[in-house]
């Protein structure tokens, strides 16, 4: 099975796997951020080629988050889907912080994991801050941009709403965490050997961005399946904020 026949794979069942925890309720919502943002930060350390591309695994569930928080904004509100960013942050913080204590540790003599826990865990300062900077900034303007165009358009255009909010936050993103994991970061950190040149930096946002606006569009469908898979607690949770 070729790299791209598998990341659509994975990421269609990323997908589907949003919308039965859209049916089980919004707490499962705000559990599946937290698994996914951590899953990401795990998975950035494997890369491969896709469609001539060099890619990283973190890709491949980190485009689902922002289904997440569009479904959280269209049915809950923009109070619980900014909650939703939150928790995402909070966990990623959880994951950075105690992925690396557990390093800290002196291994006993045979121990087979430890190479490979220092293999995934061993992040660069300035690529983890880099990615949370990214995240928290990109995550709370999908919240308001989706707001914003489910304002302006009344409700209507669902299609449109979510891809005119995703598409820009992807693109946020991508910017973000390019200048902030090998530009601003590694200027602050004195840690020279991660700062790249201007044009490799836009070759890696232009990369990073295309792959987003495929899983982007693989997601628009999922949107409208969402209708299908309501909970039962939206025609009883008179408490949400819109």
């Amino acid at each position: 099975m070729s790299n791209e026949v598998l990341y659509i794979l994975q990421t269609v069942v990323g997908l589907i796997i949003v919308l039965v925890a859209f049916r089980m309720g919004r707490n499962w919502l705000y559990g599946l951020i937290a698994a996914f943002i951590i899953l990401a930060n795990i998975f950035v350390t494997k890369r491969f080629e896709l469609f001539g591309l060099e890619a990283t695994g973190g890709n491949v569930v980190y485009g689902a988050i922002f289904l997440i928080t569009d479904l959280l904004s269209e049915y809950y509100g923009k109070t619980a889907a900014r909650k939703g960013v939150i928790i995402g942050f909070a966990a990623v913080s959880i994951y950075l912080i105690m992925s690396q204590l557990i390093l800290l540790y002196t291994p006993s003599e045979g121990d087979v994991g430890a190479p490979a826990l220092q293999t995934i865990f061993s992040f660069a300062p300035s690529i983890v801050l880099g990615s949370v900077v990214a995240y928290f900034i990109s995550q709370l303007h999908d919240v308001w941009a989706f707001h914003y165009w489910k304002t302006l358009f009344k409700g209507k255009h669902l299609w449109l709403r979510n891809n005119l909010s995703t598409l820009v936050s992807q693109l946020l993103d991508s910017v973000t965490f390019s200048i902030f994991a090998f530009l601003i970061f590694p200027t602050w950190f004195r840690t020279i050997e991660f700062i790249l040149p201007l044009d490799v930096i836009f070759e890696i946002i232009i990369t990073t961005y295309l792959l987003k606006v495929f899983v982007a569009v693989i997601d628009t469908p999922f949107i409208y399946l969402s209708r299908r898979f309501k909970p039962s607690e939206l025609a009883t949770d008179t408490s949400t904020s819109h």
